[in-house]
């Protein structure tokens, strides 16, 4: 939970009781074709509250901005269609308390969510109900109460328990992305470690571009991150605790040292480790700085990553000739190569589910971003290009999110980095707004967890 920022959720409303059903169903092989309806009608407030809340923030109606984050969000899921506010027959607040469902069915929505804004004590405290419009009858109805300033983390939680409900998968809203911020020509990058949430509002800039900065990886235990970054052209494994600012060097290597990440306790990292000229699998205990060395082949072994039971490792290795996936247990027995379609295999990353594994593939001069079964079967490339690569999970193994760079005109000019992010059908591709070029990128788990 991010410092200073609780927000306390509070079930004040429940006549609906959950069940395992959902009105949508995801099929990720083919994606939904037919997304939801739903209208998203602005959260209301009483006149005083307004008033304070736009002094108190400088934003006018502070519920239809609320409201606009959760349409976004929903939207950008593929699986929903937000309807335009244009066609809403009933008022916002005389929606919340008692909504009349033929007029929003009149409109073709499905689903209802309305909501109501008030300021408490110093205290932002929004309610929100979802309603089930073809069925006429409640859904769902929390009340979150925390920190005006938190008012679109409010949005994104609202869309978890709205998407959660609606889905029956865990949602991924209320999360973050740290990448690597890029600036300036393609011979000259100025990088610097950048953290914004999910859906690209308040970056902020963690280095200070002095040095190079490469793979930056959350903990999924908590909001701390390692990074790899290079001091006076030697390679440091770094821990930077976000909420704080507070850095400490996990270890300095004489060797090259690759793609720091952590054991899914958060206890360990893992990396590949160059020494005399062979790169193997090593990890550390950040309680006692001891190092293992988890594997030991004349072979290049790189970009490990655990399961989610943190029992296997996947990781990339040109033990068979070229490059290729590999997995084995935790403590570098039972080596298993899983990949053996044409091209060149790199970056897996095990998902949080622990059913698939994604990957870049580079294959007749075009790179991939694809996912195939912990067995190497079911293979499926969702996302081809010039180059792109280094997927990273959202926490619930929905959506990839990875970069792409665009080529260069002759001249060497029109460089860029963006990134982007795809769902497991292949249908839903994104551009991810970011204040400048970026790469690397890492999904933070739940922040509201």
């Amino acid at each position: 939970m991010m410092r200073n920022t609780k927000i306390i959720i509070f079930l004040f409303l429940l006549f609906y009781p959950f069940k395992s059903f959902s009105l949508v169903e995801v099929d990720i092989t083919r994606g939904n074709l037919n997304p939801l309806p739903i209208a998203v009608s602005p959260l209301f407030s009483n006149p005083e509250s307004e008033s304070q809340l736009e002094n108190i923030l400088k934003i006018k109606n502070l519920g239809q901005e609320i409201s606009v984050v959760v349409e976004n969000n929903l939207k950008k899921t593929g699986l929903f269609n937000p309807l335009s506010k244009d066609a809403f027959l009933q008022k916002p607040d005389v929606a919340h308390f008692k909504p009349r469902f033929e007029d929003w069915a009149l409109i073709k929505s499905q689903a209802l969510i309305t909501g109501k804004v008030s300021l408490i004590d110093e205290k932002l405290r929004v309610e929100f109900r979802l309603w089930d419009v073809l069925a006429g009858r409640e859904m769902l109805a929390l009340a979150f109460t925390t920190v005006p300033k938190n008012w679109r983390r409010v949005g994104h939680i609202i869309t978890d328990k709205v998407y959660e409900r609606l889905t029956g998968e865990k949602g991924y809203f209320d999360t973050r992305i740290i990448y690597v911020s890029e600036e300036g020509p393609k011979t000259k990058r100025i990088k610097k470690l950048a953290i914004m949430d999910q859906d690209g509002f308040n970056t902020k800039y963690l280095t200070l571009g002095n040095e190079l900065v490469l793979t930056p990886r959350f903990n999924p235990t908590n909001q701390m991150v390692t990074y790899l970054s290079y001091f006076k052209n030697l390679p440091r494994v770094y821990l930077l605790d976000i909420e704080t600012g507070i850095q400490e060097v996990v270890g300095d290597f004489p060797g090259m040292t690759f793609a720091p990440r952590f054991s899914p306790n958060g206890k360990k990292i893992i990396m590949s480790f160059a020494k005399d000229g062979n790169s193997d699998i090593y990890t550390m205990d950040l309680e006692n700085r001891i190092v293992e060395r988890i594997t030991n082949h004349p072979s290049i072994d790189t970009s490990p990553s655990y399961s989610p039971d943190g029992q296997y490792i996947t990781f990339n290795s040109d033990r068979s000739g070229y490059q290729q996936i590999y997995i084995m247990k935790n403590d570098g027995t039972k080596v298993k190569r899983i990949s053996f379609g044409n091209g060149l295999y790199g970056t897996p990353v095990w998902s949080p589910r622990g059913d698939l594994i994604a990957f870049t593939k580079l294959h007749k001069g075009k790179f991939y971003i694809g996912v195939m079964r912990t067995d190497g079967k079911g293979e499926r490339l969702l996302t081809e290009n010039y180059y792109q690569e280094a997927p990273s999970w959202s926490p619930n193994g929905r959506v990839l999110v990875f970069y792409r760079e665009t080529k260069s005109n002759d001249k060497g000019e029109g460089f860029s980095a963006k990134l982007w992010s795809i769902d497991l059908t292949g249908y839903n591709e994104r551009l991810v707004e970011t204040e400048t070029d970026g790469s690397d990128p890492s999904w933070s788990s739940l922040l509201s967890n």
